[in-house]
């Protein structure tokens, strides 16, 4: 029965997060990115029960048929969406809270081939753009934001917006919600571009003096 509850809870989410979706039947047999999840959950709970072989061939079927490649070591968390999810890579010892998005080509990758944790923490409600890559057992807050190629290798406050390569935090700033989830990544800061607006402003006025 719990099951089906988390089935639907997926697919209403899907209809929250994707104007694009339009019937339930095409969320069951068109989203690869909630396949992956749905398969990844019943490779995890094999991981779990220590039939490691077995998840791995899981795991291994569903980035063949999907393009996204979940580690069945992986814990993730209610909710989670990808979207446009090809080359999509979680490792091992990643945790992925609540209500997280990430788009295509996401990394969520280890730097070390030690058997400990190695691999990021992402906090809920969370968003990661296109092509971002995150490094290492790092924590990323709450309702973060990742901007899309981003490269990001040290923790994420909360509520922060993280831009570049590698990644700079910026302040929080008021956000624009797009079916429940906060995007607007063409609208990102750029925390250089802004130091050097500040420099230029501060020698005009010192020239000017």
């Amino acid at each position: 029965m719990k099951m089906f509850q988390r089935i639907r809870e997926d697919i209403e989410n899907t209809f929250r997060e994707d104007p694009a979706a339009r019937t339930v039947a095409e969320i069951i047999f068109c989203y690869p990115g909630l396949h992956a999840i749905w398969l990844h959950r019943i490779s995890h709970w094999i991981w779990k029960k220590d039939f490691k072989t077995l998840a791995r061939l899981i795991s291994h079927f569903g980035r063949f048929s999907t393009g996204i490649e979940i580690h069945p070591g992986a814990k993730i968390g209610r909710r989670f969406f990808i979207d446009h999810g090809m080359g999509v890579v979680i490792g091992e010892t990643t945790k992925v809270g609540d209500d997280v998005l990430i788009y295509q080509g996401v990394v969520l990758g280890g730097v070390s081939s030690k058997r400990t944790k190695r691999h990021p923490t992402i906090g809920d409600e969370v968003v990661v753009g296109a092509g971002a890559t995150l490094l290492g057992p790092i924590k990323v807050g709450d309702k973060a934001r990742i901007g899309a190629g981003s490269v990001v290798i040290s923790d994420v406050p909360q509520e922060a917006t993280v831009v570049g390569v590698p990644g700079r935090a910026v302040l929080p700033s008021p956000r624009k919600k797009v079916s429940g989830i906060e995007l607007d990544h063409n609208k990102l800061p750029d925390p250089v571009i802004e130091v050097l607006h500040r420099l230029e402003k501060r020698i005009e006025k010192l020239e000017g003096e």
